[in-house]
């Protein structure tokens, strides 16, 4: 049938259809991408050429293949020329092109996605396209493979076989350590699983050369001088290679305070669950952008403490990671909160120069796509889970499909105690998803796009209570931003200014510690903000900021945006015609939660100390706009504003049982 195409998608490929020309106000339908699939979304990409006016539109619909109900998505995101240029080291600017999600699918299984573009001025190609696309599964052990057991030294209990004693001999066909410690070949192939049973493995003495050969192999663990399992056999999707704890006590894995303890960069689709790393500077490391790096990492229902970084890739091939049900502990000051940057309050406590240093870096940081960071529970570090900055794409603007850092989640982790940032969708390009995670004890912006080139980059249902430089960090000239149904204690302010920037539902506090509640700098006359529920600063001269290029002037990047400051809310919404329908509020409509007391911004605030729903009658029921796919099943006439829903339960945050 003409206009309709209908294909099925491999797990990790994509579909590309070839571009037909157009110019102008019409619109030419061009190559439709579908981006690696995570367990809960889907990512897509519509290359179109024209719709120079852009009044262009794509209607989203989906369902499960074999379903005869199609339900509404989220409308893709129109991406034409925003431009992030920053720092002598990034000039990006994004084609001409729709990207968007689909959201809260289920692993596993096959949907059908329909899109169709349209536009009042014509649209030449083939204007409908319906896909068929499989969510990934939770990774697990294969079965079927082979089975080797790992006891520490000293084990004297009966052993099950085939026995080896430290994991490298049986990973590898020996563990010789010292020089010998490359030599063997390795024992494990794809589907093999490899249970660790309980102890301790630490090296006996890492600095004492050989002492595995000296005691008879009686001694831990075959690693070379700098005590390093270096993990190099290759996986596959369907058939990992698993290091799993036995179950009969804690596997603990000591790195003796070296500076890495797994290195996974040689081989692909590693799988690790109940191991407890412990004492070194990286847990895992697994890639180094322009070197190397691995696929398909798993490491689930795992404990880290006392590590600088547990999980580490910035290689642009790594893809489908899965960092899931982890508990993450590091190096930071654990009974206090204090941010690293020099900026108030911070700068004006005690001994700020000591009190600011770095002692854990990051949980988890990520590049490239596919991956999944979920149910994680994090506290103690500079930031907790990052898209790594990077820089530019490779090789931009002839970046491979297989580099694009696309299609990542962000989600249901409960973080505590960063001294910058709790999230960060830094260096991403479309569909990343950060959405449904807690953030208290922020020290400098809970959540950053620092920049996203092009977009979009989602931040939905997320919360934030106590972070005193506010709860987003807004920097680098970021395009296509979209901040949807989150519940923000604390001031929106921007270090620079954003393109294509989006908020809807969002519930934004005042704290007492910027002037405005809501100051938006954007190049883009097209950026929006609508049916939001605020609580400006009752002491400030300026209640709202909105700087932008002249009204008739759709972007411009050459000069900053003018300024626009209002003290009254009419007066905002009266000049720039933002929030028409947004409302005032204030902290009465909480269940149990007030304004942080900055007068100690060390204090750490637990998530049983403040309860963010909604009370009954409160002015942010029924005060949203409906967003299909985000918040469909809501209570009463119209979606409530925030991160939840009234007479709903809260979502899921760290470890599930």
């Amino acid at each position: 049938m003409r206009g309709v195409l209908s294909l099925a998608i491999t797990l990790t490929g994509c579909l590309c259809l070839a571009a037909t020309a157009s110019a102008g106000d019409g619109v030419g339908a061009g190559a439709l991408v579908v981006e690696p699939p995570t367990l809960r979304s889907l990512g897509f990409e519509w290359r179109i050429e024209g719709d120079d006016n852009r009044n262009a539109s794509v209607a989203l619909t989906y369902r499960l293949s074999g379903s005869e109900q199609w339900r509404e998505g989220l409308p893709p995101l129109r991406l034409h020329g925003e431009r992030t240029v920053f720092w002598g080291s990034l000039d990006y600017t994004a084609p001409n092109m729709f990207a968007g999600s689909v959201f809260y699918l289920e692993p596993g299984a096959t949907y059908d996605v329909r899109l169709v573009l349209q536009d009042p001025d014509g649209v030449s190609g083939e204007a409908t396209r319906i896909v068929t696309v499989t969510t990934r599964s939770e990774p697990m052990p294969a079965t079927g493979g082979n089975t080797y057991h790992v006891y520490p030294p000293g084990y004297e209990g009966q052993q099950q076989q085939p026995a080896f004693q430290g994991l490298l001999a049986a990973y590898y066909t020996a563990a010789l350590g010292g020089d010998w410690s490359r030599a063997s070949p390795p024992r494990v192939k794809a589907g093999d699983t490899i249970l660790v049973h309980g102890g301790v493995y630490k090296d006996f003495n890492r600095h004492n050369y050989s002492h595995e050969i000296q005691s008879g192999f009686t001694t831990c663990c075959g690693t070379p001088f700098d005590g390093t399992y270096f993990l190099t056999a290759d996986g596959t999707p369907d058939k990992p290679i698993a290091i799993k704890a036995a179950g009969d006590g804690e596997v603990i894995f000591d790195g003796d305070g070296n500076n890495v303890l797994f290195n996974v960069v040689g081989g692909d689709y590693h799988y690790f669950e109940g191991i407890t790393f412990r004492n070194t500077v990286t847990a895992i490391e697994a890639g180094q952008k322009g070197i190397a790096g691995t696929r398909g990492l798993t490491v689930k229902r795992s404990r880290f403490f006392d590590v600088g970084i547990a999980v580490h890739t910035d290689w642009s091939g790594s893809s489908n990671f899965y960092i899931a049900d982890n508990v993450m502990i590091g190096r930071q000051n654990p009974d206090e909160l204090f941010g690293w940057y020099n900026v108030a309050p911070w700068n004006q406590l005690p001994d700020f120069e000591t009190r600011r240093l770095i002692h854990s870096y990051y949980a988890v940081a990520v590049y490239g796509s596919g991956h999944v960071v979920a149910y994680n529970r994090i506290s103690g570090f500079h930031d907790a889970v990052d898209h790594a900055t990077y820089g530019m794409p490779d090789d931009y603007p002839n970046t491979r499909r297989d580099r694009m850092p696309v299609s990542i989640d962000f989600h249901n982790n409960d973080v505590s105690n960063v001294d910058d940032n709790c999230f960060e969708a830094d260096g991403s390009m479309h569909n990343i998803r950060v959405f449904d995670n807690r953030c208290f004890n922020a020290g400098v912006g809970a959540m950053s796009p620092q920049p996203v080139f092009g977009g979009p980059a989602y931040f939905i249902r997320n919360v934030v209570y106590h972070s005193p430089f506010g709860p987003v960090k807004i920097h680098g000239d970021p395009a296509g931003a979209i901040y949807y149904h989150n519940t923000y204690i604390g001031e929106v302010a921007q270090l620079t200014p954003a393109s294509n920037l989006h908020f809807r539902n969002n519930l934004i506090f005042g704290q007492g510690r910027r002037p405005a509640v809501f100051a938006v700098q954007t190049y883009t006359n097209y950026s929006s903000s609508d049916y939001n529920g605020f609580r400006p600063n009752p002491e400030s001269d300026t209640a709202f900021e909105w700087h932008a290029p002249p009204k008739d002037i759709p972007a411009r990047y050459d000069q900053p945006p003018v300024a626009q400051r209002f003290k009254s809310f009419a007066a905002y919404r009266r000049a720039t015609g933002q929030d028409q329908h947004s409302v005032l509020l204030d902290y009465d409509i909480f269940v149990n939660a007030r304004m942080p007391d900055f007068n100690d911004p060390t204090r750490l605030y637990k998530p049983d100390e403040v309860d963010l729903q909604l009370k009954a009658g409160a002015g942010a029921i029924d005060a949203g706009v409906a967003l299909p796919n985000i918040n469909d099943g809501f209570n009463g006439s119209a979606p409530d504003l925030g991160a939840y829903e009234y007479g709903q339960p809260m979502p899921h945050y760290g470890p599930r049982p």
